[in-house]
């Protein structure tokens, strides 16, 4: 029999397996193994080195010791006795035995669902992440012979399911609500085990590569032709200004003279530029006058360029 001074695993004692011992029963055994040994040398009898080792050896195999977050499964000759834990806790050596010792914080178990079909034929691979906590740790270890492959193959199992009722599409934008779809049916499952999922996050969905380009011409295409109706938008409102202007300076061509003028500032305001105007034009606006004003006193208006009528 090996004796192991470490504190108790998860891992399932084998029938006829190690015993995992707790600290402070090696150092029970020590310290009575040395006082009986000094007690003997004193009194120069065996007797209470023999009572110390003894003593010494029940300590060190029925003390034992689980972690704040642990409890530990005792059976007593193949017979549930209880939870023990967490801190210091005794059994009773050879005839009680602690089989297993379960971690009751929450867990994370990624879990991945390779090339399964969408509701519309497509083939994706899934990544998810699944929290989930053992609220129950009797029915946990009694009922259920390996917790742990339990959670995986129900995840991967329900994930694929949930893949198969869901549209390419809806599993991309909808993650969240596919998540919670499988939180649901996996907490159905593992809820009569003494175990709790607390939630699901998908945390990565992949197309296959040819599909993916595919879509991508698709949004390029959907923006290209949001962007023409757009643009057609525009001038329709556009047209719709200017006809509501030409109603306004056809009864008013005073209006419409000011807002060529307007017009012809905007287009020769800038130094060096040259704007060849109609003689019509010219008539029409009065420039004529102003120009010939303007030679007479001598004077040109200030930066202003050159115009030839036509």
């Amino acid at each position: 029999m090996q004796l192991i001074p470490r504190k108790l695993t998860e891992e399932p004692t084998p029938a006829t397996g190690s015993l995992t011992l707790s600290p402070i029963g090696v150092l029970a055994f020590v310290v009575l193994s040395v006082l009986g040994a000094v007690t003997t040398a004193m009194l120069r009898n065996p007797a209470p080195v023999i009572i110390g080792v003894i003593g010494g050896v029940y300590l060190m195999f029925a003390i034992r010791q689980a972690d704040p977050w642990e409890k530990a499964i005792v059976l007593r000759l193949g017979n549930f006795m209880g939870l023990r834990g967490p801190g210091l806790f005794w059994i009773v050596p050879v005839i009680d035995s602690v089989r297993r010792v379960v971690d009751q914080r929450v867990r994370v178990t990624d879990v991945t669902a390779e090339s399964a079909l969408t509701r519309d034929t497509v083939p994706v691979n899934v990544d998810a992440i699944v929290y989930w906590v053992v609220w129950d740790a009797e029915k946990c270890v009694l009922e259920v012979q390996d917790y742990f492959a339990a959670i995986t193959l129900g995840a991967q199992t329900a994930l694929r399911e949930t893949i198969g009722v869901h549209e390419l599409a809806d599993m991309i934008t909808g993650r969240e609500h596919m998540g919670k779809e499988l939180q649901r049916i996996l907490d159905e499952k593992t809820n009569p085990w003494g175990i709790t999922v607390q939630s699901v996050e998908i945390k990565q969905v992949n197309i296959p590569p040819g599909l993916e380009d595919a879509m991508s011409r698709k949004a390029q295409a959907e923006r290209e032709r949001q962007a023409r109706i757009i643009l057609g938008t525009a001038e329709t409102e556009i047209s719709e200004k200017f006809a509501q202007a030409a109603e306004v300076y056809r009864d008013n061509p005073i209006a419409l003279n000011l807002r060529a003028m307007n017009m012809l500032y905007e287009a020769i305001k800038e130094k060096g530029s040259m704007v060849i105007v109609p003689s019509t034009a010219v008539e029409s606006l009065g420039i004529g006058g102003v120009m010939g004003m303007a030679a007479a006193a001598g004077t040109k208006p200030s930066g202003a360029p050159p115009v030839s009528p036509v």
